[in-house]
């Protein structure tokens, strides 16, 4: 639901009526993860979308009745072998989507939309399987630990929704968690939902060239701040660089001692200077970053990294670099540079193999990976 914050605000603060559905579980192989969602407004406006197109006109419907009824449901939506026209996922995985109706949407929900539309990070833990009495239950979380809301039942249950909460809003993940109704970690008759709203990620991109231009259409695409940074104010322009959300002018290594960073921030290197690379990048490996990657070609690299080691990086720290950077995909232009870049970054993030898929027998729809130690 949170993924929807900004156009859902508007319509609680404007008095529109609404039925929001969202995916609370997921099985095989499935096009959308938990949390993602569609809401259909009282005079039919539908946005956002729970699967990618296989069910949309079957929860729509599902939408309206929770609008006309005022209830919350859940329904399972999965492939047909019997009628492979029938409602369900050509892709062969199971979703359960939970419909709520607005009036249902409890208070700290409402707060948490408006949090998350202001671009502040929160977590919105529901129950979405358990006891009647406790569905759709809520529990507003902020990173500094203060909540608002409850789920009822146990006093336990609170306490372990709120610290389950406070750890996926930590890593801007969004996941379901099993407790038991008592709040013990034990799975049992209860499923939460915990949705994240936190910043969008950074990226970093150090090198004002032609490259870093297209990277940075392509970073802003995929949902990033895009940040580019160069020491040479003459190229590290504006009107180079429209679509980046910043331009700093500073030495890159001084730059990103200062600014900040977290485990979701790529950084891009982008220079293939050696006077930038080697203070920039020496910094960079001892960060906790999702991704660091930098330009050059092989005999570039091999210098980089003999003189990385003079500079007193360690083995365990150099293997995180990614150079040359980017996937062999034959790319030539700064455009198709940019695409070999971003999709090796996405294949970091989500544990892809960037090989083709034809052929290869590996599920295209898989849950992400735990946050990894870098």
């Amino acid at each position: 639901m949170l993924d929807l914050a900004g156009q859902l605000h508007e319509w609680t603060e404007e008095g529109v009526e609404f039925a929001v559905a969202t995916v609370v579980a997921v099985g095989g192989s499935a096009p959308r993860p938990p949390g993602a969602a569609l809401a259909v407004s009282a005079d039919g406006t539908a946005i956002g979308s729970v699967s990618g197109g296989c069910v949309e006109g079957a929860v729509y419907d599902l939408c309206v009745q929770a609008l006309r009824d005022g209830e919350t449901l859940v329904e399972r939506f999965g492939y047909s072998d019997e009628d492979a026209f029938a409602v369900g996922l050509t892709c062969g995985g199971t979703i359960d989507v939970m419909i709520t109706p607005v009036v249902a949407v409890p208070t700290v929900g409402k707060a948490a939309l408006e949090a998350a539309a202001r671009a502040e990070p929160v977590a919105l833990a529901r129950v979405v399987r358990g006891p009647a009495d406790l569905l759709g239950r809520a529990l507003l979380v902020r990173p500094d630990g203060t909540y608002e809301g409850g789920l009822g039942g146990a006093a336990g249950l609170d306490r372990t929704a709120l610290a389950q909460a406070r750890a996926l809003l930590d890593t801007g993940r969004t996941g379901t968690v099993e407790l038991s109704e008592d709040g013990s970690h034990c799975p049992g008759g209860l499923t939460l939902l915990v949705e994240s709203a936190v910043p969008p990620p950074r990226m970093i991109v150090f090198g004002a060239i032609d490259f870093a231009a297209a990277l940075a259409r392509a970073g802003k695409f995929l949902g990033y701040h895009v940040t580019v940074c160069d020491a040479r104010a003459v190229f590290a322009t504006r009107a180079r660089f429209p679509d980046a959300d910043e331009i700093v002018v500073d030495w890159p290594d001084r730059y990103l001692r200062r600014t900040e960073t977290d485990a979701r921030t790529v950084l891009c290197v982008l220079t293939h200077d050696a006077k930038f690379d080697i203070p920039l990048l020496t910094e960079a490996l001892r960060l906790p970053v999702a991704y660091i990657g930098a330009m050059g070609s092989r005999r570039t690299h091999e210098d980089r990294d003999r003189r990385l080691r003079e500079a007193g990086v360690s083995e365990r720290d150099l293997a995180r670099l990614r150079s040359p950077i980017g996937l062999d995909l034959g790319a030539r232009t700064p455009e198709e540079t940019a695409v070999s870049i971003t999709a090796e970054i996405v294949a970091a993030r989500h544990g892809g193999t960037g090989t083709p898929l034809t052929g290869s027998g590996r599920p295209i729809h898989r849950p992400d990976r735990e946050p990894q130690p870098v």
